[in-house]
């Protein structure tokens, strides 16, 4: 990572570029430049992020991006093939157990949705079943007017 970063302020040194003139054109914080270009990628919480930026300077400076985001990640993968498995399982219990600050932005929002299809299918199956009730009731009810007043006829 140091390599990198040393081809970076190399090539903004030889331009003549200050650290905030780069910074406020990548709209990054100058610390942010200068940890790249001192290989200190413990700086950055996201690798992949850091990955980003070291292609949006690269191209910045007008270096070859490919080139080295391919030497960024075969540093990452030199980096992350000497970590053992404890030192994974010890970071994955770590990040579980942090507390994570929540915003009105942040915090998911879980659907009421399928509560409130089900009281709604609900409320049409009590509806569906009271007409049919009903029906029957009126169907029983006829029956029984049209017998009494065929009974009353013929007396």
């Amino acid at each position: 990572m140091k390599e990198i970063g040393e081809k970076l302020k190399e090539a903004r040194e030889s331009i003549g570029v200050s650290v905030e003139e780069v910074a406020e054109d990548l709209k990054l914080r100058p610390s942010q430049i200068e940890n790249i270009e001192a290989g200190n990628s413990d700086a950055f919480k996201d690798v992949f992020n850091l990955k980003y930026l070291i292609r949006d300077y690269s191209k910045y400076l007008g270096l070859n991006k490919e080139d080295l985001v391919d030497e960024f990640n075969e540093y990452l993968f030199d980096y992350t093939s000497r970590l053992s498995l404890d030192d994974i399982k010890l970071a994955k219990k770590e990040r579980k157990q942090a507390k994570r600050i929540k915003s009105p932005y942040t915090i998911e929002k879980k659907s009421n949705l399928p509560v409130i299809l089900f009281i709604l299918w609900l409320v049409i199956l009590v509806l569906v079943l009271v007409i049919i009730y009903f029906m029957i009731n009126l169907n029983a009810a006829e029956d029984n007017f049209v017998e009494g007043a065929v009974v009353t006829e013929s007396e």
